[in-house]
């Protein structure tokens, strides 16, 4: 009798082991189709964003210019200055105006600064194609967020950083991210998702650090396989 509780208890844990990493893959199925579905995200090739953000009363303004794997030209106006920020094959560049303690002239980026920024190539998140992007994933359970119900899972990335991102038990649409970024958390908000083309972006993304504290991004208008100049992305001579 005690060998037979013994097996169905075994057999039992090995049903829950199982189940528990269908539904991981369930979930993510799930989050894809509200994204838009596997085939109109892989059709993806450039992505031309305009977002504003509110700062002490002010408004600024940021495109954002993307070839999807590849390379990244963000450029914002502060006060009639342009802030640049380019990755073009693993190699960046930058302009920060003299008010933010930059020489206003083309400067290469920081090797840690390019790692951080290189994330952005890839728009649809570590969740997307897990597997072969090396990323592991783990539910960590269903929990509350903002009163709402959500799933918590965990990403470890295959260069080993660890994402916990929180999924609307509802939409599948991803309502927070938290990270740690050299050595500091923060976490980014998303709401108000508009569809592009059969393909959801939020309208709101609120970022949060200790240093700068939040941040709001509103997306104004997303462009979809617009042909891209990609002269942008190369750094100007002095």
């Amino acid at each position: 009798m005690r060998t037979n509780k013994i097996f169905f208890a075994l057999v039992a844990a090995c049903i829950s082991v199982s189940s528990f990493a269908q539904t991981v893959d369930e979930i993510i199925e799930k989050h894809v189709a509200a994204m838009g579905g596997m085939d109109k995200l892989n059709a993806i090739t450039t992505l031309v964003t305009d977002r504003s953000m509110a700062v002490q009363g002010m408004e600024i303004p940021t495109k954002t210019t993307l070839v999807v794997g590849k390379s990244l030209r963000s450029e914002s106006t502060v006060m009639g200055n342009s802030m640049v920020q380019v990755i073009d094959n693993a190699k960046g560049w930058m302009i920060r105006p003299t008010m933010m303690g930059g020489t206003g002239e083309p400067e290469d980026m920081p090797a840690d600064q390019i790692k951080q920024q290189e994330s952005q190539l890839d728009p649809f998140g570590g969740l997307v194609n897990y597997k072969e992007k090396g990323n592991k994933v783990e539910l960590v359970g269903k929990e509350k967020l903002d009163k709402k119900d959500v799933y918590h899972l965990k990403l470890t990335s295959k260069d080993g950083q660890v994402i916990d991102e929180f999924l609307d038990a509802n939409t599948y649409l991803v309502s927070k991210v938290k990270a740690n970024m050299n050595g500091q958390d923060g976490e980014i908000t998303f709401s108000d998702y508009k569809d592009y083309e059969g393909v959801k972006f939020a309208g709101s993304m609120d970022i949060t650090n200790p240093q700068m504290g939040v941040l709001t991004f509103i997306t104004n208008k997303v462009v979809i396989n617009s042909k891209v100049d990609e002269s942008v992305f190369k750094k100007p001579m002095k």
